[in-house]
């Protein structure tokens, strides 16, 4: 039993605890390349979430994991063949509901643990901050949180070489022999500025990918997957100790 996960500890050992601070795992269920399981998301928000509480509570953070949600924004994948979408509308009512129970019973930070591109909580969490004034809440995107150039050659952000190498450590059963894994190309948008950070539209699936990955997995090795979850799961931990020692009333320097 890891005590720092919900959904494995008990009422024993948490009637009497005082957890500072809750993560919530997001994920995704949908197609990654040919070659990845749907549950890539999920497979990769349990695992982060628990490395790095484990290693934030072993330094005496005292926090709680809550089960993954398995489904995310997938609007712009309506027509990938079992893509589950969440609207965004649905994501903030449970999002709601969930910071509500927190609030009530005194746990009063929340981190947003997002392994899924098409999830964007910040917009949400702005709305419900108004809503539970007494509450921390932040959104950490695990796919962000090292410069992915420094571990891998191919660069792409669905299924690519990251995801791939990931997953070879996480789940190998899971993952098809090479000789399946498709090339990860994408179509680039005709308007050139879309590519820039300042131009945004979503991306019909569909259209820019032939296998429904972006970014070549073809030098994916589980070594490079392993040192990848190692180095961001040491970054996120840390992030976890420094809000659960934080004090709200005072968060910012004088």
């Amino acid at each position: 039993m890891r005590p720092y996960l919900l959904a494995e500890t008990n009422w024993k050992h948490l009637k009497d605890d005082n957890i500072e601070l809750a993560i919530l795992p997001w994920a995704a269920t949908e197609a990654h390349n040919y070659h990845l399981p749907y549950g890539t998301d999920v497979y990769e928000a349990d695992y982060v979430a628990a490395e790095s509480a484990r290693k934030a509570y072993e330094q005496n953070a005292n926090i709680i994991v809550l089960p993954t949600v398995p489904f995310g924004v997938n609007t712009g994948q309506s027509d990938i063949y079992l893509d589950i979408n969440l609207n965004p509308s649905t994501q903030i009512a449970i999002l709601a509901d969930i910071i509500e129970v927190l609030d009530r019973q005194g746990i009063k930070k929340l981190m947003v643990l997002n392994t899924h591109g098409g999830n964007d909580f910040k917009t949400l969490l702005r709305e419900l901050g108004l809503k539970f004034p007494e509450m921390f809440l932040c959104t950490v995107n695990w796919f962000q949180t090292l410069d992915k150039t420094k571990y891998f050659e191919h660069m792409g952000d669905h299924a690519d070489e990251m995801e791939t190498s990931v997953m070879l450590k996480l789940q190998p059963d899971l993952v098809l022999e090479k000789v399946h894994w498709g090339e990860g190309k994408e179509k680039k948008h005709r308007i050139a500025e879309v590519q820039e950070p300042w131009l945004w539209v979503e991306r019909k699936w569909s259209k820019v990918t032939e296998d429904t990955g972006i970014g070549s997995p073809a030098l994916s090795t589980a070594e490079k997957g392993e040192t990848f979850l190692k180095d961001s799961t040491d970054k996120i931990a840390q992030a976890m100790i420094k809000i659960c020692d934080m004090n709200i009333s005072d968060m910012y320097e004088s």
